[in-house]
């Protein structure tokens, strides 16, 4: 009874610790037997154990129990590392915690060591970067010798309306009723009433404005200073996270100070900081980048449960904190969306994981879509319909027996079915919910593709940006001689080529590794490395035809080339294919992987460190006098409740500098506002000044602003000057067989405007001029002079 008792006492040990993951098997079965799954071993051995051949009474009910023991050993498999532990038997567990007990403190510290050097590392390197940031803007600017209004003009246009609003925030008696100002604003444009939180995704100024006041800065640093202290600050935790993804990757955080080196020398590529502090990718980028650090992490196949938890709620915050900063970022979620359904597609990750990922898609989107106003550009964004289809899609594979003719050829036709399902879902949703999405940007990519031609002033325009067009031959030049792309180029190609080999072996039936070692040399099979090189593809293409994409195909560049040189997984794949025999390659691999970065690191301080030096230490000067002067003019001699019409980027330096209303705002998000800036851009225009007149006025414009140097703009390529759009646009140009003539018979309204004769001096009256601008006065009774 005692042996009996035993006997049964470890086959229920056995059992359950197959059921667990098939680690252990009893002892009572044969040597060499295939343990397939726990309960239906047991369960067979019991039918064989009980008289051979099971009885026609009996065979149902053992079917269905080995049909359940079956889907139950299945769905146990499919569940996370972190449960395994859990499920273990109890010998395995003190195995385990016993082999964890025994483990070297020389290897803990080690550990703990490479951990916290790491860590350090990376906040230095994000902390140095936005002193460095800091430090170039004043040496640019001389920001702190100078006024509050000289400050001011150095926002450009489109930047310079998102610093007013945070202004007007300061300004405002409470926070809620500053909040309730924009978003019922009608103090800013002309005869319009906007909701400027909603239209301009204003959140950013938002939090700025909560935390300056919240924190008790009024009396410690002004609010321009505490603005763009914000926005470097974020830029050191977008180079942080740059370097913690390329340290998960690389297993070293050699790869993340090579990744913050290249950042910051090829930073005219990396970011646009530069030139605009407020934009919003400014913003929203550094979330983006802690969302791809956490997602990598998350992608892991060698990850404890702590660690896999903390990653998926990073990545859940970020995400959705990402889509609240910039109105396009729906678009980029979307690439990264694209990414992990191709790693699924091809069984290269974790299902369970990619599908979480599509969860936190869903949930981001839908409180967006609330506290945004209702945003229905997110109900329409190709990612909702995307990852619906994705959503969809599993259900049918889910609830379709398994082994049928269907089934296996809905596995086939999984990508072709979730394409169909996304661009039918999209098509359906912008036929039924009313939205407000960009349609000029369909516009443009259909002309920008070549499928359409346009004389429309503000297409044209947009084609004309340096940004829409496609990379010039000098941005693929620095990323060489920052020896970036070449390094780049290697890494993708080895990368590629292992992912490629992984993709045939699993359509040839061959499984995966659960971990991959070192002396594998099969880099391909980690699901981040395939789900990054996808990715930075993807991001590449786009990169290629828009010139504006390569703020977001660089940084992750960086990212990828320095992982690749300092990873000794992907020389050792490297030496695989090479087969080397006379060099042990594991050794070669590791040397390799830190010999390489150093020289490169040691190069780069050579040729690039002095320059950055010197572009700190020497003084730029960046004045203005003549917008100074406009803004100085306006302030003490235009009355309060004047409006002020001219270019659009003009307008918004004005609602900065003076806070009086416009009548067209640098926005391009809405069609209204687009309709309004061609028509002002009139006043370039080779139109009768009745026409111009009778524009303004329908804005309710006081004052008119000309800038000589649109007038007399000078352009490299001629087609794209303003005053060449509008001769298009107005078919006051007529081209034929090459040779084109003007066809008006006015001239251009900014030239004779300046002529001071009839009928000009009857609508409009010079109060102010410099040497760029132009101030007219609109008249509101017309005089007709001879």
């Amino acid at each position: 009874m005692r042996e009996r008792s035993r006997g049964r006492g470890r086959q229920a040990a056995g059992g359950s610790g197959r059921s667990a993951g098939g680690a252990a098997a009893p002892r009572g079965q044969r040597r060499g037997a295939p343990a397939a799954g726990g309960g239906r071993g047991l369960a067979m051995e019991e039918g064989e154990r009980s008289g051979g051949s099971a009885s026609p009474s009996s065979r149902s009910p053992l079917r269905r129990a080995r049909r359940g023991l079956g889907a139950a050993d299945l769905r146990q498999r499919k569940k996370q590392n972190c449960t395994e532990s859990d499920k273990m038997a109890p010998g395995e567990r003190n195995k385990e915690n016993s082999k964890l007990g025994r483990l070297p403190k020389y290897m803990l510290i080690q550990r703990f060591a490479k951990l916290f050097f790491g860590c350090l590392a990376a906040v230095t390197s994000g902390m140095m970067y936005a002193v460095y940031l800091s430090t170039y803007h004043e040496r640019k600017f001389w920001f702190s010798s100078r006024q509050e209004l000289e400050r001011e003009i150095t926002f450009p246009g489109d930047s310079a309306i998102y610093y007013s609003f945070y202004k007007e925030l300061l300004k405002a008696p409470s926070f809620e009723r500053g909040v309730y100002e924009l978003t019922h604003n009608n103090k800013t444009i002309s005869l319009k009433t906007i909701n400027a939180v909603q239209q301009m995704t204003l959140y950013p100024e938002l939090i700025a404005s909560v935390l300056y006041q919240a924190s008790g800065s009024e009396e410690v640093i002004e609010p321009v200073y505490f603005y763009i202290g914000i926005v470097f600050g974020l830029q050191g935790i977008y180079v942080t996270a740059l370097f913690v993804t390329s340290w998960v990757m690389s297993g070293t955080w050699l790869a993340g100070m090579l990744t913050v080196a290249w950042f910051i020398i090829n930073r005219t590529d990396t970011t646009r900081i530069d030139y605009s502090i407020p934009s919003r990718e400014n913003w929203a980028l550094p979330y983006f980048a802690c969302q791809v650090a956490a997602l990598t992490g998350y992608l892991k196949k060698t990850l404890n449960c702590s660690a896999e938890k903390f990653c998926y709620l990073l990545v859940s915050a970020s995400t959705y904190t990402f889509m609240m900063m910039w109105e396009y970022s729906h678009y980029l979620l979307f690439v990264q969306a694209v990414s992990l359904f191709l790693l699924d597609s091809f069984a290269l990750a974790q299902t369970e994981k990619v599908h979480e990922v599509y969860k936190i898609y869903l949930f981001s989107l839908c409180v967006g879509y609330l506290l945004q106003f209702e945003n229905s550009a997110l109900l329409v964004s190709p990612l909702l319909s995307l990852v619906a289809a994705l959503m969809f899609s599993k259900c049918l594979q889910m609830n379709m027996k398994k082994g049928t003719f269907m089934s296996r050829l809905l596995k086939i036709m999984y990508i072709y079915l979730v394409l169909m399902i996304t661009v039918t879902l999209n098509f359906l949703l912008k036929m039924f919910v009313p939205h407000r999405e960009h349609e000029h940007l369909l516009k443009f990519i259909e002309v920008k593709l070549g499928l359409n031609t346009t004389k429309n002033f503000t297409m044209n325009w947009l084609l004309c940006q340096e940004s829409l067009q496609a990379p010039s031959q000098d941005f693929f030049l620095r990323l060489t001689q920052s020896s970036l792309l070449p390094f780049y180029i290697l890494v993708l190609i080895i990368c590629l080529f292992s992912v490629t080999q992984v993709i045939f072996r699993r359509i040839c039936g061959e499984p995966l590794k659960e971990t991959v070692k070192l002396e594998d040399g099969r880099i391909g099979e980690r699901p981040e490395i395939v789900y990054h090189v996808i990715h930075t593809i993807l991001l590449g293409c786009l990169a290629m035809c828009l010139e504006g994409m390569k703020y977001l195909w660089t940084p992750y560049v960086c990212m990828l080339a320095a992982f690749g040189v300092c990873s000794p997984e992907l020389w050792m794949t490297l030496f695989k294919w090479l087969r080397l025999k006379a060099v042990h390659p594991i050794l070669l691999a590791l040397i390799l992987s830190m010999a390489v970065p150093t020289i490169i690191g040691f190069s780069l301080w050579k040729e690039f460190f002095p320059r950055i030096m010197t572009e700190l230490s020497e003084l730029q000067e960046f004045y203005d006098p003549d917008t100074v002067e406009l803004m100085t003019w306006i302030k003490r001699q235009a009355p309060v409740a004047a409006v002020f019409a001219g270019s659009p980027q003009l307008m918004g330096v004005i609602k900065l500098c003076t806070g009086w209303m416009v009548s067209s705002l640098p926005l391009y998000n809405d069609d209204d506002l687009l309709k309004r800036n061609e028509n002002i851009y009139q006043i370039y225009s080779k139109r009768s000044a009745e026409d111009i007149y009778k524009i303004l006025t329908s804005y309710k414009a006081n004052f008119l602003i000309i800038e000589d140097s649109i007038c007399n703009e000078v352009g490299p390529v001629r087609g794209c000057r303003v005053k060449d759009l509008l001769d298009i646009a107005n078919g006051h140009v007529v081209c034929e067989e090459d040779d084109s003539y003007a066809d008006s018979k006015y001239g251009r309204f900014c030239h004779e405007i300046k002529m001071n004769y009839s009928p000009y001096v009857n609508y409009f009256t010079r109060v102010y001029w410099n040497r760029s601008y132009f101030v007219y006065k609109i008249n509101t009774v017309i005089s007709f002079q001879s």
